[in-house]
Formats: C-alpha cells, structure tokens, sequence
C-alpha cells in the first residue's frame, strides 16, 4: 500500500507498534512524531502488544528521558522524540540506559546545535554530541527508509539489549512529503524476539524479587564492568544485518549496514549517511563510470566487516562527506572512523574529508560533481567544504556548471506564512499521489518565523521515484501568493522554456521589474493572475486562499485532468470542514468554482514594466533578495561570534540601508 508520508510520520506509525509509553517533550522538527503518537493513541490504534500507547509530557527533555529511563527499569517498552539541545539535555540518562542494557529507541530529527547562533534547521552535529553514550545509531537517508528501518531499530534493541538513536535528517527528510510504501505490519510483528522481551520484563523492577541497582563502583571493578558489555556490541551488527535481510523479505529493498551505489569498480567512492546519499545516488544515475557511494546506515557500532564488504576492490580514494563541524578536530567523526577502518587493514586508500548541510545549506548535484571532480585532481584537496564560498581558508569547492537533464516536473511556491500555501502545496501533493500513479516529493522552505515569513514549497512529480534532495532549480510552474515579492525575489531564475508563472494579486493593473518580462519573452513564459483574496472576501471567508490557490493551480497546470482535479478538492473540502457546518462547506466550494473564472491570462503588452533599483552590499539585502549563493566567509569577518547590533528587525519590515556592510 502506497501513501503519502513525511519523515516524521513515517517513523511514528513505526514506533507507535513497538511502544507502550512515550514520554515526549515537543521541539523543532521533532515534535510532530510525538503528536502523531498522541494521535494515534486518541484513535485507539492498538500497538504489537494488543493496547494503546499512553503519552506522557514531562516539563522538559531531561524530564522525558528521565521517565522513559524509569519506565525501562519497570520492564516496560518505551520511546521518546527529540533533537538538538533536546537531546543534550538526555545525554545523562542515556549514558545509564546504555549502561543498564535496556532496550530503547530515540527518535531524532537531527538538527544544529546552537553554538554562535540558533538555528532549528536539520544537520547531524546532535547526532555526533552523543555518539559517545553507547547508544547504538542508525541512519535513514529517505522517508521510505525511515518506514523500513525504524522496524530495525526496534526489532534490534530488543534482541540485542542495546539502546539505538534511530535519526533521519531534519526538515530535509523528517518534513519531506514522498509517496512511500507503508511496510507490512502483521509481517514484522512476527519478528519480534518474544523470549527476549519476555527477559526484559523478568529483568526488571520486582518487589517479589528484590534486587540492588545503582551501585557506586571503584576502581577495583568498574572497568571490570564497562569491559563485560563489549560483546553485546559485538554481536549488535550482526543482529542489526539479520533484521536487514527479514525486513527485505517483506519490502523486496536490499538494506545492509552498510549499501553501496555506483560502479563495482570504482576508483573513487563517496562515504556518506544521510539525506545526500539520495542526492549522490541521483548523481550516479547520470555518471557512475568508476565513481560510486557508500552509503551508512549502522553507524554506531562501526563494522569495519560489513563497511569493507561493499567497498569496491578497486576504490584509490574516498572522499567522507560529515554533515557538521567538530572543531579542533583532526577531522570530522564519520572521516576518523573510515580512516581507522583503511589504516587497520592496510588498504591502499587515500581518504578526503568534507563538510556539508550545515543548518540545512542546500547541496545540490553540481555539489556532488565537484566532490568526484576533486577526488580525480592530481592535487585534491584533502579537507574540503561543498555548498558554500569559503574565501578565507579557501577549503570550498566550486560547484560545477553541468545542466543536468530531469526526468520530472518541477513546482516552486513562494507563500507567506500563514497564508495557506505550504497547505495548499501538501494537499496538491496528496491528490495527485494517491490518485496517479505519479510519484511525488515536496519539501518546505521557511525560516524560524514561519508565521509572517517568507515560505517556499519545492514540489516535484514523476513516473519514477525522485532521489533529489535539494531544492527546486529549475521549475516548470512558479507559483506567487504576493507580489510584493516581485521587488524583493528573481522568481523566474531557472524556470524552463514553455513554464508558466501564476501571480496572486489584487492590482488590475500589473506591473512587473523589467527582468521578468525580459525571462518570460525569452523562455515564452505564459502568465496568469488571479485575486484570490477577493475571491475568499466575496464568497465569505476572507484571508482563506489556500483551496482557491489549489484549483486555479491544477487547471491551469498539466498535472492532472482538470475537472478530475476539482472533485478531488471538492471532497477535501467536505472532509475537513464538514464539522464546521454546511454553510462553510458551501461557501469553499462557492470560492472554488469563481476562481476558474477569474483566471486571468496576462499577454507581455499588457504589462507594464519597470527598473529596480536594487543594491545588495550587505549579508542582511542579500538574505532579503533571497541571493543565499552570493555570500561569502569573509562577510562574517566581524561576526564570527554571531555578535550583531540591535534593531535590525526593523530593516525587514521597511525599505533601509542595511549596516552590516560586506567586508
């Protein structure tokens, strides 16, 4: 069965099956698998065991994993939900769980940590803070990979007694809609390792048969102690590589602790975990003489034995891309632990180390060339950044040039926070998925705001599965809900020949910067307007666009028939406002049938164009014309601490000269 999921709810469906209590306290983007849990539970959604979940919310993520730590000590099977500081502030308690042997899974949307500055966008510095607990780790790099393998997770923990953080990327995966298969649950019940579970419980808390936990332990044995766990360790990969196999028979995917992607001769290999093997794997499919990846999922333990079985014979040089920054390191964790594996085994290997994704920065498929690129070099850098321009220690790699021809149909949205567009995109996504046989993707751009602040939907859809976990670059339809984002956006930068622009106004007399008619004259851009405040305004529902927005969207695109797609709405429609009464049912559907004839389709005489005057000479106007690729390093010269002087809100909401000058 085929769904549309993102991340988050693809790993609570799972969790909720193998839970019996979460405690869960919310954060960014974590919280909305501790939601679906509640939700589930409020639907009476039985679990493997035959009940339903009770969620408790303690008063932080320390209390969280406190309670989850309690619970596991009394025999019963419990999860929680986190990321960044979030799961920080678990770090003690987790070092207990390891130590205790008590199966457990932590859900982590990985996220930054906040060091200079706050960001609650996705890369794995959290991950690599707590690698060190004796939780073991297992990486997801899709949302079809977060339905399978979150099963591993659990299904390991229980066998193995070792605790796993089961992490996907945040935002770029746990977020990202995708038509996904929803994985076989009477199938993996059977798994389960009942007589293990059944020790679980006889382990635990009993006041029939009593016992003494928590002991203060010296020097005479405590790393005694420590040294006696080493087997369950041991034995934990081979465990994790058996659950694989079981999960394969169901899915009829090919996971391993460790997958390789490319050539099987390839000279040179990408190491990677994470969101970007699916970006690299897109790559391959273009260009895979002698290059390949090697994608972790078991990243904790590390198995030199499982990671040297899908290294081709012939790799001369792997280049290891990290998703944070260790600093004062000699290189970044994931590196260190492939360059161990080479120099242990004697391996002829020359190993590279890179960075990128920090706080969400797109790597895009140019990025991924320039990796190969750099590894083929007679003089490759041996440390290195991707996605950014570092003009100061110059460790960044130029993204190539390569057009890349795609397979699909690509959407980009720029909405305003709140206004209903990343709604309006999320609900296009589910009626075309589940009711084509098209694959869908969409991923949501927005900043910590998100209320207020400028929104960007990257929707694509195709016959075959989309591995392209980067932005939209070059969309056939762009979409704007307001236009005073013409003065501000190059909207229409990348859209193909023959694309169409949809503008959201009220004006009766449309005005656009002169680039725009220079892009849409030469790639034969057709142009529609439509008033779809006006629309909600006259039909009774004033600032309600989204629904509005959707149709004009699917009648004026080709992505799927028409009239089909108005009935699909139409149902929606009932769905979710019926509890509202029939009056506000009526009054969307009323909107719904004026917006197709108040379609407007501008020709370029009746334009009216204009020069902007446009001077970007600091981080803060560049950020604002949404040029994110023209800012260097050295622009942080004098902000290195993330030190900035006060009021600068005020330069977003009115025109000014913004102070934070380039250096």
């Amino acid at each position: 069965m085929k769904k549309i999921l993102d991340g988050n709810k693809a790993c609570a469906t799972v969790s909720y099956k193998f839970t019996e209590v979460a405690g869960i306290y919310p954060i960014t983007p974590a919280t909305t698998m501790a939601e679906y849990i509640d939700e589930l539970g409020n639907k009476n959604e039985k679990n493997f065991l035959g009940d339903k979940v009770k969620v408790v919310e303690m008063q932080s993520e320390a209390g969280a994993i406190g309670m989850v730590h309690g619970l596991l000590q009394d025999g019963i099977l419990s999860s929680t939900y986190t990321a960044s500081q979030g799961l920080l502030l678990m770090i003690p308690n987790m070092y207990k769980i390891a130590g205790e042997l008590l199966p457990c899974v932590i859900n982590v949307a990985a996220r930054t940590i906040a060091t200079h500055a706050l960001s609650i966008m996705g890369d794995q510095s959290d991950i690599y803070a707590v690698r060190g607990t004796g939780f073991a780790m297992l990486a997801s790099s899709s949302v079809q990979q977060v339905m399978d393998l979150t099963n591993i997770a659990y299904l390991s923990t229980i066998r193995g007694r070792i605790p796993f953080v089961n992490f996907f990327d945040g935002f770029r995966t746990s977020h990202e809609y995708n038509k996904i298969d929803v994985i076989d649950f009477e199938k993996v019940n059977k798994l389960i390792d009942r007589e293990a579970l059944q020790k679980f419980r006889n382990h635990s808390l009993d006041i029939d048969n009593p016992t003494t936990r928590g002991t203060n332990q010296g020097d005479s044995v405590y790393f005694e102690a420590v040294e006696s766990r080493n087997e369950f360790y041991n034995k934990l990969p081979d465990i994790v590589n058996n659950y694989m196999k079981d999960i394969n028979k169901i899915t009829g995917k090919n996971y391993k602790p460790f997958e390789y992607y490319g050539d099987p001769k390839a000279k040179y290999v990408i190491v990677a975990m994470g969101s970007v093997c699916e970006t690299i794997k897109e790559f391959l499919d273009y260009k895979n003489t002698k290059i390949g990846l090697i994608e972790v999922h078991l990243y904790r333990p590390f198995s030199s034995k499982y990671l040297l079985d899908v290294l081709p014979k012939t790799t001369r040089k792997i280049a290891v891309l990290d998703r944070a920054k260790e600093p004062g390191s000699l290189n970044e964790p994931l590196c260190l632990d492939i360059i161990d594996v080479i120099k242990n085994n004697n391996l002829n290997i020359e190993v590279y180390g890179g960075r990128y994704g920090l706080s969400s920065k797109n790597t895009n498929l140019n990025d991924i060339e320039a990796v190969y690129n750099n590894l083929k070099s007679q003089t490759p850098k041996k440390k290195f950044t991707i996605g950014i321009n570092d003009d100061i220690t110059n460790l960044s790699l130029e993204r190539t040039n390569t057009i890349f021809k795609k397979d699909y149909d690509e959407v980009l949205i720029y909405g305003y926070g709140s206004d209903g567009m990343i709604t309006t995109s999320k609900d296009i996504l589910t009626i075309i998925g589940e009711n084509t046989n098209k694959y869908v993707q969409g991923y949501f751009e927005y900043d910590s705001k998100k209320s207020g602040g400028v929104t960007k939907s990257h929707l694509r859809f195709s016959s075959k599965e989309i591995k392209s976990t980067y932005y939209v670059e070059t969309p056939k339809v762009v979409i704007c809900s307001k236009d005073t984002y013409l003065d501000k956006f190059d909207m229409l930068k990348g859209i193909t020949k023959n694309g169409i622009f949809i503008l959201n106004t009220e004006k009766e007399k449309i005005k656009l910067p002169s680039n725009y008619l220079k892009t849409m004259k030469e790639k034969n851009i057709k142009f529609y307007t439509v008033n779809a405040s006006k629309i909600a305004s006259d039909n009774g529902i004033p600032n309600k666009i989204s629904m509005i927005m959707e149709n004009v969207i699917l009648n004026i695109t080709n992505l799927m028939e028409k009239e089909k797609a108005t009935n699909y709405i139409i149902e929606m429609i009932k769905k979710n406002f019926s509890r509202k009464g029939q009056e506000v049912v009526n009054a969307n559907i009323n909107a719904l049938k004026d917006s197709l004839k108040l379609i407007k389709e501008i020709t370029l005489q009746e334009i009216e164009a204009y020069n902007l005057e446009e001077s970007c000479s600091s981080v803060f106007s560049l950020l604002e014309h949404g040029k994110v690729n023209e800012i260097k390093v050295s622009h942080f010269l004098s902000n290195e601490d993330g030190v900035c002087e006060a009021g600068l809100s005020k330069y977003e909401k009115r025109s000014g000269t913004f102070v934070w000058n380039v250096a």
